[in-house]
């Protein structure tokens, strides 16, 4: 095997896409900034019983796990830096009003989520704790929209379910563990015929209520439809309240409805969302509420917070957003010739990118467009537009 290749689903970035994909991180990062949202850099590593507290099994079986040649410790790659902010806002910040906290950095899945797809994501977030009203998830659900409105994604739809609407139905349902995480996968892939076989020793209730799901998916009548097809608990009630006053405060963007929605991870306690974009077949963004999380942390504080927040993978993302312009740029010469140096480093310190063409080499760049030129004109070192670089006198 060559020393070169990679493993499977593991792939370079290189200049080009990982120019645009640097350039969204810092746009994306700047949106959430205007929203109060604070940076913060979880470690890529951790002890596996701390990465892993309370997220489920999902996460744990697509966490790379290894030993910790120090400690002796079990260590994990974090999949999915949620739970790790989670950590953050528990047990360092300790805050009792509102956070807002914002990150970005590599994630490592043992299997890509996708065909195709990559196990290393470049996973951007953002997450709101400390507040349980519907407000913070219209926030949430706000900031993704312009982040992909940053990213100059056109048209997004966004898709929203409710984590309560299957845990009221299975509320009073006695089964082990396993079966009812067939019974998941089966309202996932709404596979009817999968459901009714693994619930035929449920309640009618709730076998009726679950086989519902699978069709309730679309636009607001979706709402009706549920209010009539399943049973009227308080729970229930809850959620599709807060559904229809999330969709009616997202003006201007389509929004639909998957009830049977039980994509991602376990930990989701309230309202969902994915956000769709066209030509796109996979969500570019997913998030919802996962309250309580930051409970399990044990910190001395009561840390039973309410949370909500999102994730993207800003690799998927770049793929779907229209390019972004290329940096213009100086060209210069390579001399010793008095003052140069002088005047491109000038020019670099305003914020200018300044290439310099080293001897004997015409530089080819191709991230970067040269639309001026750095020209030494009647003893002064002046920049000049490609026009004006054409008939200017040279040194």
């Amino acid at each position: 095997m060559s020393a070169w290749l990679l493993p499977d689903h593991i792939a370079d970035v290189l200049p080009s896409e990982a120019r645009h994909i640097e350039e969204l991180r810092r746009l994306l990062l700047d949106t959430a900034r205007g929203y109060g949202y604070e940076l913060v850099i979880p470690p890529l590593v951790e002890h596996l019983e701390s990465l892993l507290t309370g997220t489920g099994e999902a996460l744990g079986l697509q966490t790379f796990k290894l030993v910790d040649q120090l400690s002796g410790r079990s260590l994990g790659l974090r999949a999915d830096t949620t739970p790790q902010v989670a950590r953050i806002d528990a047990h360092l910040l300790g805050r009792k009003g509102i956070t807002r906290l914002a990150y970005c950095g590599p994630v490592m899945h043992v299997r890509p989520e996708r065909p195709h797809g990559t196990r290393e994501p470049l996973q951007l977030g953002a997450e709101l704790y400390g507040h349980a009203g519907r407000e913070a998830d219209l926030e949430i659900i706000s900031l993704a929209l312009d982040c992909l409105q940053a990213a100059r994604i056109e048209s997004p739809s966004v898709d929203l379910a409710d984590a309560r609407i299957v845990r009221s139905l299975l509320s009073g349902v006695t089964a082990e563990v396993a079966l009812l995480e067939e019974v998941h996968a089966a309202l996932a892939n709404k596979d009817a015929s999968e459901l009714g076989r693994l619930t035929r020793e449920f309640p009618a209730s709730v076998r009726n209520g679950l086989l519902a799901l699978v069709q309730l998916y679309g636009d607001e009548k979706v709402l009706l439809e549920a209010e009539r097809s399943l049973e009227s608990t308080p729970l229930v009630q809850e959620a599709l309240t807060d559904l229809k006053w999330l969709a009616a405060r997202l003006e201007g963007v389509k929004t639909t409805f998957d009830l049977a929605d039980l994509r991602g991870y376990s930990y989701y306690s309230g309202a969902r969302f994915a956000v769709y974009a066209q030509g796109v077949g996979e969500a570019l963004v997913r998030g919802g509420r996962y309250d309580g999380v930051g409970a399990v942390f044990g910190h001395k504080l009561d840390r039973d917070r309410p949370a909500v927040g999102f994730s993207m993978d800003l690799k998927c993302l770049v793929r779907a957003a229209s390019p972004l312009p290329l940096k213009t740029a100086i060209r210069a010469p390579w001399s010793d010739a008095p003052g140069l140096r002088s005047a491109v480093s000038a020019l670099r310190g305003q914020g200018e990118t300044v290439v310099c063409a080293l001897p004997g080499d015409e530089s080819e760049i191709d991230e970067f467009r040269c639309d001026r030129e750095l020209l030494q004109v009647g003893g002064q070192w002046v920049v000049r537009t490609a026009d004006q670089a054409a008939v200017a006198p040279r040194a």
